[in-house]
């Protein structure tokens, strides 16, 4: 009689025998002995704790890994693959205030909720490895890295603009402001000059325009060279008529200068603080505080006339200065000289305050109304008029980034302390290494007032100076969690190690991470500030490679109600009533199961119920075949050509081109043949392939089924590998993609061309709705598998 399925008591028990034998703790190297040269570095953003749950947005992104590295790891690979906590920041702050508790109290219980909905789904985590960037263990070497930083002139102190809000009463991440408003509490974010701590991430703007060797999504790469912003151009220098400052603009267009008829600066620019009336003060207070893509795609335009004027080098006119939000000081100097005639936002600009055009190229692309210049070819013409000025001291050629560095001062009390000490004597002097780490100290009032919490705390405050020994205050601002997110895969390698943040021996084994899934929200965020360090560590040789991550997958969001989940939208659900109701094996699968990896899906927890109705057929179906098939089998018929058909489906799909719910098809597929032909004698062989792929995605149910057919240690077995010899047919399914995405696949004969697979591609009715008519930009067949059609 074939035992009832118990998801509960099979999940709980193989989670005992996993924990009892250190099934996915993997060692590191050790210099001087024998390494594994196929290593392999699974790894996912590591969470925020700011939460009481797990998401399911998490459990696609862990559960995706953890196929990865099942596969891997039996695929003859050594696998490591640890986890986290992104613990500090305002996320968790936020959440503490609310619950009226102290920021580590909720984080630690975050974590252990969490950390215990993970291993109750059963990944395979080395959890040996874990860090939590609020640990001592961890910022001890967040600090040292940054006075690192600081001693390679690559973090600085400088005034500068920041987003404030006036609710939280602190600055402002531009990932955190929405609409103008303050992601977290909805006020509306201001503008404001501080004293900042600045990471010098421009200094490695060109290479990071550049990405050898690693496997990123082009859209990616398109955001993150988007956002540095290289051009090449001119800087000239404006004089102000009435203060006598000097104001640089850079231009790609010197040839318009004789078009310049008004002078604009960003709300942001130091020149509006210093000199600009209270009207254009107070307008840029609030303009400048609004997202810079907002700011950018504006179809209104609003600004403010300063009454100041800017003095055109090239012939002495003087141009109104106003203050726009759609100049920005993300690009350029932050102020343009604006040629309405030439440019569209200038025109728009001048349409609307009635301010004056002129044109000065005309429509053979000759400069007009340029005096001396009149006639030249405008590229000419730009040379030219560069030339000249940089004769008189009033220009040069340049190139400009959009990208600015990195401001890192949080306002906050939950953060790591910055480690410098303020004396009037000595200036700014680092905390010497043997005092690192600077303790975060418990204190009770943390909520924001205007100033950072820690500025309170005289005990905490109050130091001596270690260079003259005199009375001193400490830095009283704490760090963008950012920072901790740029190098915590480092640490995950060595996270025991009390000498140094790691070894370079082991780190240069294990890195780059082979595999790196996460938001592709974070591409100008963490993901650049990541490869900022890397590269920043390699020149000091503290690593052997200059990219983090060599590939990069960027998962779908996971929707409820047509928005994506997310703690702070409140649209939260949660893995463990779906555990409690149908078992962890059901919720992993059925998470894969939804729809492509790369494509958004909208959670919806009824649709399980197939999932489970499959695990009950695999479950019956195995325990007769365990029971009427022969335990030595036959490797021939027609299950064992399903089967090994299934292993190159499933291995490929898995490994090559990243897709999770198409596997799951496949071995549902093998699993309903098998159903009808429990006794044949090819059984056993399709049988125990069903189960060895449905292992990655179920690994309790079946570790369970392997036993139940007289095995041991599932996870531990070899990847199954196709025979060859099974896989020749008279027929075969082509896959037929486009851009790489599949939207048919067609049952063909095995003798067709190359040139007959692309045609009979091109008739599918679904392919034809996708190519719209037109010629792909490029065809590529894989031989008995695929046709993709690039367009």
């Amino acid at each position: 009689m074939t035992p009832r399925y118990e998801p509960h008591e099979i999940e709980a028990k193989w989670q005992r025998v996993w924990e009892d034998e250190g099934a996915f703790h993997v060692p590191n190297p050790v210099a001087g002995e024998p390494t594994a040269e196929n290593h392999w570095y699974q790894l996912e953003m590591l969470p925020y704790p700011s939460g009481p749950s797990l998401h399911m947005g998490h459990v696609l992104n862990y559960t995706m890994g953890d196929v990865q590295t099942h596969v891997r790891r039996r695929s003859g690979w050594h696998v490591v693959r640890p986890m986290g906590w992104d613990a500090f920041g305002l996320p968790a702050e936020n959440a503490a205030i609310r619950e009226g508790k102290h920021p580590r109290e909720t984080i630690e219980r975050n974590i252990e909720t969490m950390r215990a909905q993970m291993k109750r789904l059963g990944w395979a985590i080395d959890w040996d490895r874990e860090v939590s960037a609020h640990q001592p263990t961890f910022y001890r070497w967040t600090q040292w890295l940054f006075q690192q930083f600081v001693k390679n002139d690559l973090c600085y102190r400088r005034e500068g603009p920041v987003n404030w809000c006036p609710n939280d009463q602190t600055v402002i991440a531009n990932e955190y402001v929405v609409d103008g408003h303050c992601e977290r509490c909805g006020a509306e974010v201001e503008l404001r000059n501080m004293t900042q701590w600045f990471m010098r991430t421009t200094a490695y703007a060109d290479e990071l325009l550049e990405y050898p060797d690693a496997e990123w999504p082009a859209r990616t790469m398109a955001i993150q060279r988007n956002w540095i912003g290289r051009s090449e151009g001119a800087e000239i220098l404006f004089d102000v008529e009435e203060t006598g400052d000097d104001i640089a603009v850079f231009t790609t267009r010197a040839d318009t200068l004789f078009g310049a008829t008004f002078f604009v600066i960003a709300p942001e620019h130091p020149f509006v603080a210093a000199h600009a009336s209270e009207e254009a003060k107070e307008y840029a207070r609030h303009a400048g505080a609004r997202p810079v893509e907002e700011r950018a795609a504006a179809t209104k335009k609003t600004g403010v006339f300063t009454g100041l004027h800017a003095v055109n080098p090239v012939n002495g006119e003087k141009l109104p200065i106003w203050v726009a939000d759609y100049v920005l000081m993300d690009y350029g100097t932050g102020a343009i000289m604006a040629v309405p005639a030439h440019d569209e936002r200038d025109g728009e600009f001048a349409e609307t305050f009635g301010l004056p055009a002129q044109v000065v190229i005309d429509d053979d692309g000759k400069l007009v109304n340029s005096g001396r210049f009149d006639g030249l070819p405008a590229e000419e013409g730009a040379r030219a008029i560069v030339a000249e000025l940089e004769a008189e001291g009033r220009g040069k050629p340049t190139v400009h980034y959009r990208l600015r560095d990195w401001s890192v001062s949080r306002q906050r009390y939950w953060g790591c302390p910055i480690p410098f000490i303020h004396c009037e004597q000595c200036g700014v002097v680092p905390v010497p290494e043997e005092q690192l780490p600077v303790i975060l100290p418990d204190i009770e009032d943390y909520a924001p007032k205007g100033k950072p919490p820690l500025a309170a705390n005289e005990e905490y405050m109050a130091v001596e100076c270690p260079e003259c020994g005199g009375p001193a205050r400490r830095d009283p601002d704490t760090m963008d969690t950012f920072v901790d997110s740029s190098w915590y895969f480092l640490r995950y390698i060595d996270s025991h190690n009390h000498e140094a943040p790691f070894d370079r021996f082991v780190v240069d084994y294990w890195l780059p991470v082979s595999q790196y899934i996460g938001g592709i929200d974070h591409s100008t965020g963490h993901l650049l500030y990541s490869r900022f360090f890397v590269k920043a560590m390699n020149d000091w040789g503290m690593v052997g490679f200059r990219e983090p991550f060599a590939r990069v997958f960027h998962q779908g969001w996971v929707q409820l109600g047509g928005t994506k989940m997310s703690k702070t939208k409140g649209n939260v659900e949660g893995p463990d009533e779906i555990v409690d109701r149908y078992g962890a094996d059901a919720v992993r699968l059925y998470i894969l199961f939804m729809g492509p990896a790369d494509q958004d899906m909208e959670w919806t927890p009824d649709g399980v119920e197939g999932i489970v109705r499959f695990l009950r057929r695999l479950w019956r179906v195995v325990h007769e075949v365990a029971e009427a098939a022969p335990a030595e089998g036959a490797r021939e018929g027609s299950l064992a050509r399903k089967a090994n058909e299934t292993i190159v489906r499933v291995t490929d799909d898995v490994l090559r081109r990243f897709q999770f719910h198409t596997p799951i098809s496949a071995v549902m597929e093998l699993v309903n043949e098998l159903s009808g032909a429990v006794d044949a004698p090819d059984a056993r062989f399709a049988t125990e392939t069903a189960v060895s792929l449905i292992q990655p995605y179920a690994p309790h149910v079946a570790e369970e089924l392997w036993a139940a057919l007289g095995h041991e240690r599932l996870w531990e077995e070899p990847w199954p590998v196709a025979d060859e010899s099974q896989l020749v047919r008279e027929t075969f399914e082509l896959v037929v993609q486009v851009n790489g995405k599949v939207r048919d696949r067609l049952e063909v004969d095995s003798g067709l061309s190359e040139d007959e697979l692309v045609a009979r591609a091109r008739e599918s009715e679904r392919v034809r709705s996708y190519l719209n008519g037109g010629e792909p930009r490029k065809t590529i067949v894989v031989p008995r598998k695929l046709v993709n059609f690039v367009v």
